[in-house]
């Protein structure tokens, strides 16, 4: 490996986990990191004073870019849009300790969908990657001002709209193993004591299977709904296993030895607040070929 190489290899997993955090889909942050690459191959790095500086920057105007143009594409999404999961893995996030916690999970990328994609990335390189305002701000290549405008934002439009969002995976854990145990004896009881009186469920379909079209609100309804699929389902060979998904458990739904469905929730005081499944088959056809070969053991 020649250096230059060496040194866009030293700063990759930096580079793809703000270019996810960015786009929310794994397959878009590599095309970014691939445009990026060409770039750099084409640079003189002897003669750049911060490289990685360099790298960061081009790394998010590619990734701007591509937010702005995936954001007008969403707008005529059929039904919900939900981040692709990365793929499962025994190993760690692709990005440093600091960098990954709760801002990796599901429901942290889906709450960035509230921002405008100059929001998303101001934010995310001041309060996730910890640059300070002037440097965001010469990234971004706006003055400190404005740098400072749009993280303020930001922040608020997060803590507006999500006010009591947390990642608690040990109650994820819990209220997901109780959701299976629901589904294996359905009644509407069990069910609707599942979720809290405000639960919304979102269901990515994409119009290329079937899928709630909009979100649903109230224990009442998503109660009806799960329990309408379990009946419906009750016949089908089914084998639900609980896992995770960027760092945060989530719910695999494998029917006749195709996975169907990925679920995720957010909960306060015991109760499911949100609840999300992924069901557009482009979005499960890699997450399905690693956990077949991981084995269904290790998602245990």
């Amino acid at each position: 490996m020649d250096a230059q190489t060496a040194l866009f290899q030293q700063h990759r997993q930096r580079l793809f986990g703000l270019a996810y955090r960015m786009l929310g889909r794994p397959a878009d942050a590599e095309d970014v990191l691939h445009d990026a690459w060409l770039r750099w191959h084409e640079q003189d790095t002897a003669k750049l004073d911060d490289p990685e500086a360099w790298l960061v920057t081009v790394t998010t105007r590619l990734a701007l870019d591509r937010l702005r143009r995936a954001k007008t594409e969403r707008e005529h999404y059929t039904g919900p849009w939900l981040p692709e999961p990365l793929e499962p893995t025994d190993d760690e996030a692709p990005s440093d300790h600091a960098e990954r916690a709760e801002t990796l999970s599901l429901s942290f990328l889906l709450l960035l969908e509230r921002l405008s994609a100059e929001e998303r990335a101001a934010f995310l390189l001041k309060e996730v990657f910890d640059y300070s305002h002037a440097e965001t701000a010469a990234i971004l290549g706006i003055n400190e001002e404005a740098c400072r405008q749009r993280v303020h934002r930001a922040k608020t439009r997060l803590r507006d709209g999500r006010p009591r969002f947390q990642v608690n995976p040990a109650m994820q854990q819990r209220m997901l193993q109780r959701f299976v145990a629901a589904l294996e004896q359905p009644s509407l009881d069990s069910l609707r004591a599942l979720f809290a009186e405000d639960a919304v469920h979102l269901a990515d379909g994409g119009g290329v299977v079937r899928a709630t079209l909009r979100p649903l609100h109230g224990a009442d309804r998503l109660a009806r709904l799960y329990l309408q699929i379990a009946i419906n389902t009750m016949d089908i060979p089914q084998q639900r296993v609980l896992g995770t998904l960027n760092g945060e458990p989530a719910l695999f739904l494998w029917s006749e030895g195709k996975l169907t469905s990925v679920m995720w929730v957010e909960c306060e005081d015991d109760r499911i607040t949100e609840i999300h499944a992924i069901r557009h088959p482009d979005k499960l056809t890699r997450i399905e070929a690693v956990t077949k070969s991981m084995g269904a053991a290790s998602l245990h």
